[in-house]
């Protein structure tokens, strides 16, 4: 039975994503990997040359996706299902591709990690993501921007005569098309998997990938890989070397063996075979191998602690069990970008199956021992050369133009095409796929103007205004936004390219001509944003002051959609510029609904908080809430606690190390407010 591919349904409880954040984003990347290199770590010179190779620096032009929260229903999601008479794989189109689940028939064994909610969570570039399954992900250091975003995805001729599943969409932050292939030949225990990423312009692109997969964790799962030392790194935001398996008094191969979340990147020397292995008290799970263009290998844990526990519930929900993640890349470690020239492409195959192996090698002392018995079986089960020859067999396929059509991801690929006419072979992006959000580019592209008067325009309802669509901030859409007449359209998104390209002068001089045309809420935030970034406290605290009281005199879609965004950012500004009075007020415009939101209960509390009221602000906590987009790595909810705590303890006097240390006796952080990813 070679590969078929067919639709069906997945029915999950699921959290509403919701809108997108209509505010660009104009901060960066509120990034939890950088990173600090101790002198004597020995870091090699070309993993030094990719750590410092353009590091993401901004999430233009895409959007935050936070407006997600914690209540689910039962919800149907679009499925792709591939199958042979030995694995079944289901894939989410509407999900970033993401597969779901790895059913292996013979032995009833689920191999992954397969999450019986969908939870959004703040761990993506730009926000919503959730775990499980497999998850490609394309773009920067951290989760692609693509998590919960629909690919496009198709039938393929596959290289055995049976069908193949080609995903593929445009990646935005580094404007690079990829595709995924995806094929189970007959009688194979593997899912091979034929990856490509395209770079179709002229200059180098700085290019990231790396495969998460989420596998199943309790006390004696062990994952191996064939490597003797690790560069571990930890939410201290430090990159050291570690030996494998014990470092630190623990053998970190097991994963609930470490107290706090850490990634463990495995040094695999040139020429060994690339893999990697997760194996329960049994021996069996599921290994992961690849050709050698996908060098690296990582093990992911949450750790035993109660962070980390708190972390898996989140993510999930109690009492279901937890997971680590294996994890396959093209660089030593996820820090690292590496350089594709113009005209070139990255292309690789992965495989995924199950592996029986002697459980008493496996889990012995003698870690050679172990990791030699994973390669042994390995090598019996699928040998490297078959890996090699299936690559071999899958490249001249890799072009072939998809046969039907079954899914649709965005249309920004079709849009990039018809500005540069690539030519891109088996990853049409087609006009077809051009939707609302291209419609005023591609008249900018058609016309050389912008087509709405106002930024804030609807396209469904000319002259009222709304929330404005987003932004393209690439040079040849910044030279095409120069060339425009200017409006207040055309000024306002011209700023938000100048501002992507580090011309913040030329940027605020845009929105400040767009605020010539006449007042609006969107040039306002702007402006408060680099008033923020210049570090003039005061007067990016009125700028935002201005534009919350702009959105307050909007249309109900823009009280509705507008003014929490600008609030969440405007009250601590407000804060910090020693305005909590005015911040207290941006809260009360809120709609009760919004208002009740985890997010701004936090927020309510920092203002009491800087009020002077200590105690209502501790009031709000012990009344209980949850922020539904708390970021991974923030701290927030600790520190806003034990500054509460502080001031309780300190009362009209100084905050001294002593006061401190007894606000941290007296007044412990509940356990449902701790996510400290490190330690305190």
């Amino acid at each position: 039975m070679a590969t078929s591919v067919r639709r069906t349904t997945l029915s999950l409880p699921a959290a509403a994503l919701g809108p997108d954040n209509p505010l660009p984003a104009l901060a960066g990347p509120r990034d939890v990997h950088r990173i600090t290199v101790p002198e004597d770590a020995g870091v090699p010179a070309d993993m030094a040359r990719q750590l410092a190779y353009r590091p993401l620096d901004s999430l233009l032009p895409v959007r935050r996706r936070d407006g997600y929260g914690r209540d689910r229903t039962r919800t149907d999601f679009d499925a792709l299902v591939i199958e042979n008479d030995r694995l079944r794989a289901t894939v989410l189109p509407d999900l970033g591709g993401r597969v779901h689940s790895l059913h292996h028939k013979p032995t009833g064994r689920e191999l992954l990690y397969r999450n019986p909610v969908f939870q959004p969570a703040d761990f993506a570039l730009n926000g919503a993501w959730f775990s499980g399954g497999i998850e490609w992900n394309i773009g920067a250091t951290g989760h692609t921007t693509l998590s919960c975003a629909p690919v496009h995805a198709a039938r393929v001729p596959a290289p055995d005569g049976g069908e193949m599943l080609r995903l593929w969409e445009w990646e935005r932050l580094r404007d690079l098309p990829f595709q995924v292939d995806l094929w189970l030949p007959d009688g194979s225990d593997f899912l091979y998997v034929g990856v490509r990423i395209q770079n179709p312009h002229h200059h180098t692109a700085p290019v990231y990938w790396w495969s998460n997969i989420a596998v199943p964790e309790d006390a004696r799962t062990r994952v191996l890989a064939p490597a003797d030392e690790a560069w571990h790194f930890g939410y201290e935001r430090t990159l050291r070397r570690v030996p494998v398996p014990e470092s630190g008094g623990a053998d970190r191969t097991y994963p609930l063996r470490s107290e706090y979340p850490a990634d463990y990147f495995y040094e695999i020397a040139p020429g060994d075979r690339p893999w990697i292995a997760s194996l329960d008290a049994d021996g069996h799970g599921l290994v992961h191998t690849s050709t050698d263009t996908l060098r690296g290998r990582k093990l992911f844990l949450w750790g035993a602690g109660r962070a980390g526990r708190h972390w898996q519930e989140w993510l999930t929900e109690p009492g279901t069990p937890g997971y680590a993640e294996i994890q396959a890349g093209l660089a030593r470690t996820q820090l690292e970008h590496v350089p594709l020239e113009g005209g070139a492409e990255f292309a690789w195959l992965e495989a995924y199956g199950p592996l029986a192996t002697d459980p008493e090698r496996v889990h012995g002392a003698d870690w050679s021992a172990a990791r030699g018995e994973v390669a042994d079986r390995l090598e019996a089960a699928l040998p490297r050369a078959d890996v090699a020859a299936a690559y071999a067999a899958w490249r001249p396929y890799a072009d072939l133009e998809p046969k039907e059509r079954l899914a649709t991801g965005s249309g920004w690929g079709a849009l990039e095409v018809a500005r540069a006419g690539y030519d891109l072979p088996g990853t049409p992006f087609t006009e077809d796929t051009l939707g609302e959000e291209q419609r005023p580019w591609l008249e900018l592209l058609r016309t050389g103007d912008l087509p709405d008067a106002r930024p804030d325009a609807r396209p469904d309802r000319p002259g009222v205004p709304g929330v404005p669509g987003a932004s393209l901030v690439a040079p040849p859409w910044r030279d095409l936004l120069e060339s425009a007449r200017p409006s207040p359209s055309s000024d306002y998104h011209l700023g938000v390219a100048q501002w992507h390209a580090g011309d913040r002068a030329q940027a605020v001089r845009s929105w400040e001509r767009a605020l010539s045309h006449g007042r609006s809420c969107w040039p306002l935030y702007c402006l408060a944003v680099a008033e923020a970034a210049a570090g003039e406290t005061g007067r990016a605290a009125q700028r935002y002051a201005e534009a919350v009281a702009c959105a307050g005199e909007g249309e109900e879609e823009v009280r509705r959609t507008v003014l929490p965004a600008l609030a969440r950012e405007a009250v601590p500004a407000l804060i910090a510029a020693s305005r909590a009075d005015d911040a207290a007020a941006v809260l009360a415009r809120l709609r009760p609904s919004d208002r009740a939101r985890g997010r701004f209960r936090l927020l309510a509390a920092q203002v009491l908080l800087a009020q002077g009221d200590a105690s209502g602000a501790r009031a709000v906590f012990d009344e209980g809430f949850e922020v539904a987009d708390l970021r991974e790595g923030d701290e927030t909810l600790s520190d806003t606690w034990y500054a509460i705590a502080e001031r309780l303890v300190a009362g009209d006097g100084p905050v001294t190390d002593e006061v401190s240390a007894q606000a941290r006796a007296a007044h412990p952080l509940p356990e449902r407010y701790e996510y400290r990813m490190r330690p305190a």
